[in-house]
């Protein structure tokens, strides 16, 4: 993996409210897109993120890269959440993108759903299935939340 580390774009800029674009099929095998995919993924393991979506870097593609401790971090290009399990979890969540004015990353208690099942397609463009539980539920459907324009303070009981 060879990615450019890229600046974190953070609340209230508008991009992070917007609803992120579609990736056409044949976009995702090509050479810039690609890149785009490693500088994702070398942006996240700089900045120690749980997972990383485009509009974090200031592009409004539905994309997102989740940490693995394997290393074999996971590309959801344009996922859907089908599944939703009945029970839900609270546990503190915070954001690369929620940050105070000393620049500290702002964290908050977030009901989420305790599994998912999650369509999207991989690096390659092939489309894949996964069922999550626990913390990467919780992952998925917090950077799921960056491609629709809702960011984990908007969960937080007022």
């Amino acid at each position: 993996m060879n990615g450019n580390i890229k600046d974190i774009v953070h609340h209230p800029h508008p991009i992070l409210r917007k609803v992120s674009t579609t990736i056409p099929g044949k976009k995702i095998k090509q050479k810039n897109f690609q890149q785009f995919l490693n500088d994702l993924e070398a942006t996240m393991l700089a900045k120690d993120g749980a997972g990383l979506a485009a509009p974090q870097i200031g592009v409004n593609d539905r994309v997102v890269v989740i940490f693995r401790p394997d290393n074999k971090h996971l590309f959801l290009i344009n996922p859907q959440i089908t599944k939703k399990s009945w029970g839900k979890k609270v546990e503190e969540e915070g954001c690369l993108s929620v940050i105070d004015e000393k620049g500290r990353i702002i964290y908050g208690p977030v009901e989420r759903h305790k599994r998912v099942t999650c369509i999207y397609y991989d690096r390659e463009g092939k489309k894949k299935k996964i069922q999550a539980d626990e913390r990467l539920s919780r992952v998925i459907q917090h950077e799921i939340d960056h491609l629709d324009g809702i960011l984990f303070i908007d969960h937080l009981n007022k």
